[in-house]
């Protein structure tokens, strides 16, 4: 399902893309933006041949096919040119005097011979790229089953570090990219393969000096093509560049609106959108100009040599050394053979590029894991968990050698509710992710009712935990399924239920398709409060033994938050509870609370036993509410 956070993340610069095809009078597939270079370009591509090796048997009659296609449509020139002989045989004798009739029976037999050349060659093809589409899809098929189960494995870590967009760019545009050449790349290259030695072996068979005079011209084309393709990338590069800024920009200035209304910031924004786009403008026109010269450039080369053979196959036609037909027949065949010429080199790049993406692929597919689970993961316990927690001697730092938790221990009792304060960076989010094994620790033990963690299944561990966070989370969908997220086998009742508990019902009911109301876009269609409920009601229907609240009422209103708050009571009832504290009005009734500062607990008490001690905590309280007179600061 598509989420949708309730926060308004800094956009992401865009993702690699596919291999560029330049523009749209580029012309030639692979001079457009250069090609990324893969670190290990054979290691990778033995890889990425493993996922071919299910369907070796039909790429073989894939290959076979193209080549057969490919030699059957170099034969017809050949055919045509033996056609064109006949007919000037004739000519030339009617015009000598000679009576000569035309080979109508000849010519039709050549024509019919063409035909079916023609028809088998458009069969062979058509197999092969329906056979080479069903292949291209499986394996991309199963590379995105395999990304996806791999990204259900990977431990809370590798999230953190990345950017969300630089994920989804190996998930989409890198396997779209691998498709997509093994779809059209890879048998455009056997064909041109095909195409360029078996054109050769037909003009060779022809006439060998009009073949050397031929490949005179490929060096030309060569450096042409080199020089341009040279010039025209680092305008490519510089034009990529300027469109990730623009996007960029674009992005944020929209998120931002708001932002930028209020503060008058208009004219600012579109000053720097006129000054990238004005950068993308020049580099852009440079690169579409100057890989647009390739064209003509090669087609001038490529005239001046037809030019050539004209002449000098002319000259052997004068002297009898060649056919007429042959020279036609040679002619397009010199047509035949700069095409896939070019496509070669384009088609280089294209692969770079490809096998660039399956290293990133790749590189995602081997990141370490999280820990395996225990091999056997004992029953819970026949009365069910009781939700008693307990953290000893812990040791945990997100960098080996930072520890933010040394020696961190604290007990809570079934039924507790605890609040967790302090500063920011002192350990409250990472103390979470550390109970719901979001991240292992290095040291010590977390235990539930008694029992390690780590021997628990992390599925079966999670089920025990109901999560409301400051930031809602909706689901694309219905509000009925985004409350049944909590559940999967919830009933009707049973959510309409939990919707009663949460005070979400009412509202829900007023809505013109109620339970069935479809979330819009990042959920605007509801307030930020009713969002909350809906989260509320979620962990209600999830029926959880410990609950984890983060600051569920700091972006709403008064009135709401006196609702979202009594929700949130109904559900701590009888569980054990861990609050994220920022508001501390919110914790005065905690059974427990934690003051952490630095990975430690450096306080542990009730509301009044902490502000009679006048410690860190009373500190942090007065700062946020009137000291009472008399009472000197800490």
């Amino acid at each position: 399902m598509k989420g949708r956070r309730e926060s308004h993340a800094k956009p992401q610069a865009p993702g690699p893309r596919g291999p560029g095809f330049g523009g749209p009078r580029g012309g030639f597939p692979g001079f457009g933006m250069p090609p990324q270079k893969p670190k290990d370009f054979k290691g990778t591509v033995k890889r990425l041949t493993g996922y071919l090796k299910p369907y070796s048997g039909q790429l073989l009659a894939v290959l076979v096919m193209g080549v057969l296609g490919t030699a059957f449509s170099i034969i017809a020139p050949k055919l045509l040119g033996d056609i064109t002989t006949k007919l000037f045989e004739v000519v030339t004798a009617r015009i000598a005097g000679v009576p000569a009739e035309v080979d109508y029976r000849g010519i039709g037999n050549i024509i019919l011979i063409l035909l079916a050349l023609y028809a088998v060659s458009s069969v062979f093809t058509w197999i092969q790229q329906y056979w080479m589409a069903g292949i291209a899809q499986k394996t991309v098929y199963t590379l995105r089953r395999e990304v996806n189960e791999k990204l259900s494995r990977l431990p809370l870590r590798y999230f953190d570090a990345r950017p969300h967009g630089e994920t989804l760019s190996r998930i989409t545009n890198d396997v779209d990219n691998i498709g997509n050449t093994l779809q059209q790349s890879l048998m455009q290259l056997v064909t041109s393969f095909v195409t360029i030695v078996g054109v050769i072996a037909m003009m060779l068979y022809i006439s060998p000096l009009l073949t050397l005079v031929c490949l005179v011209t490929l060096p030309l084309s060569a450096w042409a093509a080199a020089g341009v393709a040279k010039r025209s990338q680092v305008q490519f590069a510089g034009q990529q560049r300027s469109l990730g800024e623009l996007s960029g920009h674009v992005e944020e200035m929209i998120a931002g609106h708001r932002i930028v209304k209020a503060f008058g910031r208009e004219e600012d924004a579109m000053r720097k959108f006129d000054g990238i786009n004005g950068r993308l403008y020049d580099s852009g026109w440079r690169a579409q100009f100057i890989s647009g010269i390739l064209m003509p450039l090669t087609g001038f080369i490529g005239n001046l040599g037809y030019v050539i053979i004209c002449v000098v196959g002319g000259i052997l036609v004068a002297g009898s050394r060649i056919a007429i037909g042959d020279v036609q027949a040679f002619i397009q065949y010199a047509r035949q053979f700069n095409m896939p010429i070019t496509q070669l080199a384009g088609i280089a790049n294209i692969i770079q590029s490809t096998v660039a993406s399956a290293e990133r692929v790749f590189e995602l597919l081997d990141e370490a894991e999280e820990t395996p689970d225990a091999a056997a993961d004992q029953p819970a316990a026949q009365d069910g968990p009781r939700g008693a927690v307990e953290f000893r001697n812990v040791r945990f730092g997100y960098a080996p050698d930072e520890l933010l938790f040394d020696d961190l221990s604290f007990e809570v009792k079934p039924g507790q509710t605890v609040a967790i304060v302090g500063p920011t960076g002192a350990g409250k989010t990472t103390l979470v992710n550390l109970l719901m094994r979001f991240y292992d620790i290095q040291g010590g033990s977390i235990s539930i009712d008694g029992r390690d963690i780590r021997t628990m299944e992390r599925g079966r561990l999670r089920s025990l935990f109901g999560m409301v966070l400051q930031d809602t989370w909706l689901f694309g969908g219905t509000i009925r399924d985004n409350i049944a997220f909590g559940r999967e086998d919830a009933t009707e009742e049973e959510i309409i239920a939990a919707a009663r508990a949460a005070y979400a019902d009412r509202f829900i009911r007023t809505l013109p398709d109620g339970y069935d109301t479809v979330l819009n876009e990042e959920a605007a269609n509801l307030s930020q409060g009713q969002k909350q409920l809906l989260t509320i009601a979620r962990a209600v229907l999830a029926d959880p033994a410990i609950l984890i609240l983060d600051e569920a009422t700091s972006n709403v209103d008064t009135r709401t938050e006196y609702q979202i708050q009594d929700a949130m009571n109904r559900l701590m009832r009888g569980r054990t509870s861990f609050v994220i504290a920022h508001r501390l009005s919110t914790i005065r009734g905690a059974d427990v609370i934690l003051v952490m500062n630095r990975g430690r607990v450096i306080e542990q008490g009730t509301h009044e036993e902490l502000l009679a001690k006048g410690g860190f905590y009373a500190e942090l309280y007065y700062s946020q509410f009137a000291r009472p007179e008399g009472k000197p600061a800490v």
